[in-house]
């Protein structure tokens, strides 16, 4: 039987992080100096920032669309990477960088790892035994 991932225990959980996120930003761009450690924290704001935002995008995109089970670890860790790329994109325009190819290439390398994460927890997957209750008659 499917069952339905609820989104709401991820509610609060969700916003935390983007208040932290998007707050932490808009505090380092408008009171510090660019300094090595505010530098650090920009970073790690907007991996923050960026995850707390695609969590909810990815969870309804997962239970609407996927007609297997996804986890909520998968969707967190999908959200995850989402924040890395952005937080490494950013790093790399500091040193103009940042061009079509590395956006691609670094695009499709972690979707590439994703997909080998992904094909490996399903190889390691083990059938659920069922209570004699759930057993058809």
């Amino acid at each position: 039987m499917h069952h339905q991932i609820s989104f709401r225990p991820y509610i609060a959980r969700t916003l935390i992080l983007f208040v932290l996120g998007w707050g932490g930003l808009s505090a380092l761009l408008y009171y510090s100096e660019p300094t090595v450690l505010p530098r650090w924290a920009l970073f790690a704001c907007i991996t923050l920032a960026l995850t707390a935002t695609a969590f909810p995008i990815i969870y309804f995109i997962e239970t609407r669309f996927n007609q297997t089970h996804t986890e909520v670890q998968v969707m967190v860790r999908q959200a995850l990477w989402v924040g890395v790329f952005g937080a490494t994109l950013a790093w790399l325009q500091l040193a103009r960088l940042a061009t079509l190819y590395i956006v691609l290439g670094l695009a499709g390398g972690l979707i590439a790892i994703e997909s080998l994460l992904r094909l490996r927890e399903q190889a390691r997957w083990h059938v659920p035994e069922m209570d004699d209750d759930d057993q058809p008659e």
